[in-house]
């Protein structure tokens, strides 16, 4: 099977490079807002959209105008991909997928992509990648890069240059690991498997949070865009890079844990952006509980649920396992021994007992279980052809076998 994986390294670039990128990653970013700018004024005319094809001879014209001569500076193929970007951000917006395009802004994913690998060498002895108009660069080289290069990606974050090289190679198809195990995702308990063992919330945000507040307290006291303005900021995005690094680096070990000890997770598929919405009201009606709502909030995007199951999912392709998302509906309020459906079996946050057969366990743990019950039923109904059952509470003979509703 084919196996596309991308390796990111940070560069160590010399003053002359680093300026150059940054040329560049402005030069994508003068295109990507002036065919966007084209595309709109396009459509307020009622003409029809230009497609890529279309946009590249512009990108032609611009780059031999008087005015934009500045582009031809820049290599011609990351300006094609960031037309590609527009393409395909429109594809998104009319698929339902994203939000309408916005424009680019200075300092904000500051990028730019090498997608010919005729152009690219790398030299991993030495550490080192040579690219156009950039020549060699070297970076830290911490892991091997496994497969043939198939393009390279240079972005730039809180003042450091990193280098994401996209490879494909071909490796046996695996075999996966262990059997099937349901997740329940919490804020007290991050992850708590079907088994009874669970993972306890790293909470990146809020180990932070007294640092970040003073470090953007200072910011607000400083003259906007004055050098020490520039400085403070730049404390301030240093420690929202340090919370960042450091929730990804614990979704990844728990998702690489998790998805090689597993052949088959079945997961929630919660709404995070209907769960973290605020409480505050309307002028008209005001919110209740406003203060301990924002709190729950902040709580809830400081786990990364949906990051944990993107990397769930492509990480059990990996190993041959199979991810299993089910509603969450009534996954908490249903007792796993005799099914009895009630919000007053979980009388707190973390206390089980069903008011119907005094059944006792930690919640947490119970909504595992359903969960697993109800993907091992979707996964029954997929493999049957029948339709899963649209609550977590799914019909069980008396035998305890999961049963599909035709």
């Amino acid at each position: 099977m084919q196996r596309l994986q991308a390796y990111k390294y940070e560069l160590r670039p010399d003053g002359q490079q680093e300026r150059q990128m940054r040329r560049f990653a402005g030069s994508c970013r003068f295109v990507f807002n002036k065919a966007l700018a084209l595309q709109q004024a396009r459509y307020e005319r009622a003409e029809k959209k230009l497609g890529y094809a279309g946009l590249c001879k512009l990108l032609t014209e611009w780059r031999n105008s008087t005015e934009t001569a500045w582009l031809a500076d820049a290599p011609t193929h990351p300006l094609q991909q960031t037309l590609k970007d527009l393409e395909r951000a429109y594809a998104n917006f009319f698929a339902k997928r994203a939000d309408f395009p916005r424009f680019r802004k200075k300092g904000q994913s500051d990028s730019f992509r090498y997608p010919d690998p005729k152009q690219i060498r790398l030299d991993q002895a030495n550490a080192r990648i040579f690219l156009p108009k950039l020549g060699w660069l070297r970076y830290r080289n911490s892991r091997e890069v496994l497969g043939a290069v198939k393009n390279v990606t240079v972005s730039q974050s809180c003042g450091k240059w990193f280098v994401s090289i996209q490879t494909e190679r071909e490796v046996e198809q695996p075999i996966p690991k262990g059997g099937t195990v349901g997740i329940d995702m919490g804020i007290a308990r991050f992850a708590t498997l079907s088994d009874g063992t669970f993972h306890a919330p790293l909470n990146s945000f809020k180990r932070h949070e007294t640092a970040l507040r003073r470090a953007q307290r200072a910011m607000s006291r400083k003259v906007k865009f004055s050098s020490n303005w520039k400085k403070a900021k730049a404390r301030v995005q240093r420690i929202h890079s340090r919370i960042g690094n450091a929730r990804r680096d614990f979704l990844h070990k728990c998702s690489t844990t998790i998805s090689q000890n597993h052949a088959i997770v079945c997961l929630e598929d919660l709404q995070v952006r209907n769960m973290s919405r605020s409480a505050a009201g309307t002028p008209e009606t005001a919110g209740k509980n406003v203060r301990a709502k924002s709190g729950l909030n902040k709580a809830i995007l400081d786990q990364g649920w949906f990051e944990f199951r993107r990397q769930l999912d492509y990480k059990l392709a990996w190993n041959g396992g199979h991810l299993i998302t089910v509603p969450p509906r009534n996954t908490s309020r249903t007792c796993p021994a005799c099914g009895h459906v009630s919000a007053d079996n979980r009388q707190t946050q973390a206390r089980f007992q069903c008011v119907e057969c005094g059944f006792e366990e930690n919640a947490d743990v119970v909504g595992a279980i359903n969960v697993l019950r109800a993907g091992q039923a979707r996964l029954a109904c997929e493999v049957s052809g029948a339709v899963m059952p649209p609550a977590a509470g799914t019909q069980r003979s008396d035998s305890g076998a999961v049963q599909c509703r035709a």
